[in-house]
């Protein structure tokens, strides 16, 4: 009995923990920031690199929105006001 017990809270841990890294940082298109601001803000503010930066950026510019990062709450929550200061629409989602 010991062993079932050992196992599901095991499982309830790493449930947890993967809940924990499921959020998502998405930036939105608004028709304010140009592309080169976007670009300098995900880099500056998220840390891509260039071409990475770029892509999102089309990516917002064409669907509306881009996930522009994944992790934990405590990892995106300043990235996230980091871009709202800016001026750019971001919000963290599960």
């Amino acid at each position: 009995m010991s062993f079932d017990t050992d196992i599901l809270e095991e499982t309830e841990v790493v449930t947890e923990e993967l809940q924990d890294e499921a959020k998502a940082l998405i930036l939105y298109n608004d028709d304010v920031n140009t592309f080169d601001f976007v670009i300098e803000s995900l880099v500056k503010v998220c840390k891509h690199d260039l071409l990475q930066a770029e892509q999102c950026t089309y990516l917002v510019h064409y669907k509306g929105k881009c996930l522009v990062k994944n992790g934990p709450f405590e990892k995106l929550r300043p990235m996230c006001e980091g871009l709202l200061e800016r001026g750019l629409t971001a919000k963290i989602e599960d």
